[in-house]
């Protein structure tokens, strides 16, 4: 049995033991510890962690889960590695994205749904009052949830959009994948109303805090919920840092959320907003690219939180290195159709 320490992105320690024959993901969750995950299969990255000292033997994994570079930089999987000695780990997450109970399962109900753009839909959800979590929405903001469809032993995981609440709601935009199970469910089937079971919150893609830099936000598609939560986050507590909002979609008709952006805008006069088209027609007058050729042209130093396709990420990672911002001050959450 080895000894395995997490340190995390805010300098909390965490401790537990690993048999060499079990994940450390295993490990940790045996002893009551959750760090963020979900796939469990070394698909999604959500349990990426820097190793400072000690062996891990790392499994098969998807590269969309984690690069090339923070392989070579040592990171691991903690759903796919095990230990071989001893092992000392750094989080890019907080203290506050790890559970020390099992991930709450909760009910709750359809209270709005319709269209966001050409490819997504808009889903928004109330929890039911439970009598051990009471009815409000707790998370950290950039996190997402798994959705149970009812009557089938699926869950999906999809970014919340909204901030923290008392009210209980949950705001989802869901890209629409054709013959997803999902997918097919919210267009044919789903009616205000309609109860879901939400396994979470989960996922590390949060907020540094302890970092007085400027913030920008890297989105494409559906990888605009985060970015929308972590900005209404700050817009709640009056940061008034500068910030930055680079959003693309694929085509114009595409678009959504332009009403919460601008609602966004009063709420923090300092954020500048660049909308962004891979494939513009010849009535688009805004910037033609992806958001990653947008920050490239955009100097500074900031803190980047990008999300949205693999490409997307290799794209503004390599984007934020031309300009000389630090690996370690650009994060990503990745997502991949199920």
């Amino acid at each position: 049995m080895f000894k395995v320490s997490l340190l995390t992105r805010d300098g909390a320690a965490i401790a537990f033991t690993a048999e060499p024959d079990e994940t450390l993901l295993d490990a940790a969750e045996r002893a009551q510890i959750y760090p963020p995950s979900s796939c469990r299969q070394g698909g999604c990255g959500a349990c990426r962690v820097g190793v400072a000292s000690g062996e891990a033997l790392l499994e098969t994994f998807s590269d969309a889960a984690m690069s090339a570079a923070e392989r070579e930089a040592g990171d691991i999987l903690l759903c796919r590695a095990h230990a071989r000695s001893d092992l000392s780990l750094t989080a890019p997450f907080d203290q506050a994205a790890i559970g020390f109970a099992p991930t709450p399962a909760r009910r709750a109900t359809i209270v709005e749904l319709g269209p966001a753009g050409s490819a997504a839909m808009r889903l928004v959800l109330r929890y039911d009052d439970d009598p051990e979590f009471g009815c409000a929405a707790q998370f950290v903001a950039g996190q997402f949830a798994e959705l149970e469809l009812p009557g089938e032993s699926v869950t999906r995981a999809y970014s919340i959009a909204c901030a923290p609440n008392w009210d209980g709601v949950l705001e989802f935009l869901i890209r629409l994948q054709p013959g997803g199970l999902f997918s097919s469910w919210l267009t044919e089937r789903a009616a205000i109303g309609d109860a879901l079971i939400v396994h979470g919150p989960k996922g590390q893609f949060t907020l540094d805090d302890a970092s007085a830099a400027p913030r920008w936000f890297v989105a494409g598609g559906t990888g605009l919920a985060p970015a929308l939560s972590m900005l209404r986050q700050m817009a709640e507590f009056g940061d008034a840092r500068p910030c930055r909002l680079f959003f693309g979609v694929n085509r114009v008709d595409e678009f959504f959320a332009l009403d919460a952006i601008e609602a966004l805008r009063a709420l923090l006069p300092q954020l500048a907003v660049t909308l962004c088209v891979w494939k513009a027609d010849a009535a688009w007058t805004g910037l033609t690219g992806t958001p990653a050729q947008a920050l490239a042209e955009a100097p500074q130093q900031p803190d980047v939180y990008v999300c949205g396709p693999p490409a997307l990420i290799v794209a503004t990672e390599a984007a934020a290195a031309a300009a000389g911002i630090a690996p370690e001050r650009v994060f990503s959450e990745r997502f991949a159709p199920a």
